[in-house]
C-alpha cells in the first residue's frame, strides 16, 4: 500500500503531461480530431465553479484570430458525446466565438483520475482565491488519502502554507464568503481564527472589513479578545523599518505562519506563532533540518 503512494504523487505532480504533452508540437496529430462542440459539455464535478469573463473574451479574440492554439482533452460517454476534462475555457471561448468544432485529444481514463488531475490543475493556477485553493487541498486529503507532505511536493507549496490554508475552512460561513469576495484577505482570517466564539468572530470581521483594518492591526484585536474576552480597537501601529518588515515577511513565507520582529535599542526578539502541535513541529524540523 506505501509504494502506491509516490506513483500517485508523481503523477499528480505531472499535472495534465499525465494525459497530454505541454506543447503542440509534441502531440502526434493523428491523435487531435475535430468535435462538434455540441457533441462536447463541461465535467459537472470539476472543482472550479468560477471563470474570469473578462479573460474568456481575451481568449475567444484569440480563438477568433488564430484559432484553438492547444486541444481540450476529453472522455467519451455512453451517449456519444465528450465530458471535457482540461480544456473548458478553450470550450467557453470557442462557443463564445461561435466556432462550430473545437480540436481534442480523446482520452477514456477513470473518473476518479480525472478529479485527481482537475483538482492539482486548478491548485497550479495563480488566480485561485484562498478558499478555493483550501477546498482544493482538502478535497484530494479526504477523497484520495493524498498527504499534506505529498501535496506539498506535488503543487510546489511549504506544508505549512497547506496546513495554514486548510484552516480558513473553519471560519466562520459568512467570513469564508467575505474572503472569497475579497473584502478580506487570506491573513485577516488566520488572524481571525484565533477567536472561538463564531458569533464574535463574525462580528470582528465585519468590523475589521468597515474599518479596513490591516491584518496586523487584526492580529492584535483577536489576541486581545481571546485574552480578555473583549472588544478592543487597537491603536495604529507605528511603521517598522522597511528591513525588518521585508525580513518578516520573508520568514512568515518560509514557516506559512506570523513571525513578528520586534527591534529594541539593544537587542531584539523573533517571535513565530503556531496554532497546533503539527504546526509547531513542522516549524521546529524547518529550524533544525540543516544540523
Amino acid at each position: 500500500m506505501d509504494k502506491k503512494v509516490p506513483k500517485r504523487t508523481n503523477r499528480l505532480g505531472r499535472g495534465l503531461s499525465a494525459l497530454i504533452p505541454d506543447t503542440k508540437e509534441e502531440i502526434d496529430k493523428k491523435d487531435i480530431i475535430n468535435l462538434e462542440l455540441d457533441k462536447v459539455y463541461p465535467n459537472e464535478s470539476q472543482p472550479r465553479k468560477v471563470f474570469n469573463g473578462d479573460k474568456i473574451k481575451v481568449l475567444c479574440e484569440s480563438i477568433k484570430n488564430y484559432g484553438v492554439l492547444q486541444p481540450i482533452v476529453v472522455k467519451p460517454d455512453e451517449e456519444g458525446k465528450y465530458m471535457i476534462i482540461a480544456g473548458e475555457r478553450r470550450y467557453r471561448a470557442s462557443k463564445m466565438a461561435n466556432l462550430k468544432e473545437i480540436p481534442a485529444v480523446i482520452k477514456d481514463i477513470p473518473m476518479r483520475d480525472i478529479m485527481e488531475i482537475a483538482l492539482i490543475e486548478n491548485l497550479q493556477r495563480e488566480d485561485l482565491n484562498s478558499i478555493e485553493e483550501a477546498i482544493a487541498y482538502k478535497g484530494l486529503i479526504d477523497h484520495y488519502h493524498v498527504t499534506q507532505e505529498e501535496l506539498s511536493e506535488a503543487v510546489g507549496k511549504s506544508r505549512p502554507h497547506i496546513t495554514n490554508t486548510i484552516r480558513l475552512l473553519n471560519l466562520q460561513n459568512e467570513i469564508i464568503d467575505m474572503i472569497e469576495e475579497g473584502s478580506l484577505t487570506a491573513g485577516h482570517g488566520k488572524a481571525l481564527l484565533r477567536i472561538v466564539d463564531k458569533e464574535k468572530q463574525l462580528e470582528i470581521a465585519k468590523k475589521v472589513a468597515e474599518e479596513e483594518l490591516s491584518v496586523r492591526e487584526t492580529e492584535r484585536l483577536a489576541k486581545s479578545i481571546s485574552e480578555n474576552n473583549e472588544i478592543k480597537i487597537p491603536k495604529k501601529i507605528k511603521e517598522k523599518d522597511i528591513f525588518i518588515v521585508d525580513v518578516e515577511e520573508r520568514l512568515t513565507n518560509v514557516f506559512g505562519t506570523k513571525v513578528n520582529i520586534s527591534k529594541g535599542k539593544k537587542k531584539g526578539k523573533i517571535e513565530i506563532e503556531y496554532y497546533d502541535d503539527d504546526e509547531l513541529n513542522n516549524i521546529v524540523s524547518m529550524l533544525l533540518e540543516e544540523h
